[in-house]
């Protein structure tokens, strides 16, 4: 039978090359775009709140602080990793990195896989002088593990950021349509060794994936090698393959992109499986979060934490003031669903929400 013809690229055949700085430009400026939106949703929808008519709390003086890793948050609200590597994504950042810093929430950078490889580069991921007090995180790919790199490209990529904690990245679906990383034999133990490493140090690595969702099977696998927590990012959101698909140059590579566009484990379906398979383990919920409610949800299905990427992206675009504006209507939208079920603090949440009619219909198959 003849090698599958995605399988040919010269890329895979020598090994994947350094990744073109171009590309984080063209990944932003299709962000820009609603053509990247997934049509799948989050399957919040599928949820209610319960409401409490006589809620024994005061809207005033709700508590929505939380802590995460052992950092104190104002907010269990963050900015979810999105670029870097070049000059117009440092100048994003380094907006977001602001607006964390006022909110005391916390930030995640986009893969410095670009900047590990070319140290000239790590000048763009200089953010602390921005963030000096709140909570940072590293990031790279969990496919440049599994070709051999460790605790030195890990140091390296947490120190350029003063970071807090380092995520590794699982998208073997984006790397399979963008021609990159298609060889991910190995990365459990190299994950596992990762962690035990890092973990003398007392530096936390988190596994995330970037919109396709986590198995229960997966995250247990993640637990067992020692991750400090998981970003289960689901579909509902930026849908990554369609991103690839409009950043193509290759016909071929365009039309994988929008084939896959709707691949993935929806993002409340996700963060139900991570709780599920990980009881304790701190968890991140990303994923076509879009307001406070569905901030609310994420919380309410078990998340520690709720991210967002490209709504950040959009408002940071327009500019610092519109970027607050958002946060803060985004945590009164918060504050209100906690007062509307009687939630004095965060944990308040949990166990507030049903299933709506029409989950509930589809569930016993009823049309």
């Amino acid at each position: 039978m003849p090698e599958p013809a995605i399988l040919r690229d010269a890329a895979v055949e020598h090994g994947p090359a350094k990744r073109d700085p171009n590309s984080k430009v063209q990944h932003i400026d299709a962000c820009l775009g609603d053509a990247v939106e997934y049509h799948k949703t989050t399957g919040f929808e599928r949820f209610d709140f319960v409401n409490n008519a006589l809620p024994e709390t005061s809207l005033k003086h709700l508590d929505i602080s939380t802590r995460f890793l052992g950092k104190q948050l104002q907010a269990p609200l963050m900015i979810a990793p999105m670029t870097g590597g070049t000059e117009r994504g440092a100048a994003i950042n380094q907006v977001l990195a602001r607006a964390a810093e006022r909110w005391q929430i916390p930030m995640g950078v986009g893969s410095q896989r670009l900047a590990v490889e070319d140290g000239s580069r790590a000048r763009h991921y200089a953010l602390r002088q921005h963030a000096p007090t709140t909570m940072l995180f590293a990031n790279f790919g969990g496919a440049q593990l599994a070709r051999g790199w460790g605790a030195k490209e890990a140091h390296r990529a947490v120190d350029m950021l003063n970071a807090d904690a380092l995520f590794v990245h699982l998208n073997p679906i984006q790397e399979a349509i963008q021609g990159g990383d298609q060889d991910f034999r190995g990365l459990h133990v190299r994950l596992q060794r990762l962690c035990a490493s890092l973990a003398s140090d007392r530096l936390p690595v988190l596994a995330r994936e970037v919109c396709f969702g986590m198995s229960r099977d997966t995250c247990t696998r993640l637990q067992d090698c020692g991750v400090a927590g998981i970003d289960c990012a689901g579909a509902g959101g930026t849908s990554w393959a369609k991103v690839e698909a409009l950043c193509a140059r290759h016909p071929r590579r365009r039309i994988m992109g929008e084939r896959f566009g709707e691949w993935g484990i929806p993002t409340s379906e996700s963060v139900i499986n991570a709780r599920a398979a990980c009881p304790t383990l701190p968890l991140i919920a990303t994923g076509g979060i879009r307001d406070g409610i569905d901030l609310a949800k994420a919380l309410a299905l078990g998340a520690d934490l709720g991210a967002m990427a490209r709504p950040f992206l959009l408002k940071a675009h327009e500019g610092e003031a519109a970027l607050d504006a958002f946060i803060e209507q985004t945590l009164d939208e918060l504050r209100i669903c906690m007062f509307g079920v009687g939630a004095k603090n965060l944990n308040g949440l949990r166990g507030m929400l049903q299933a709506t009619a029409a989950a509930n219909a589809e569930s016993v198959g009823v049309t």
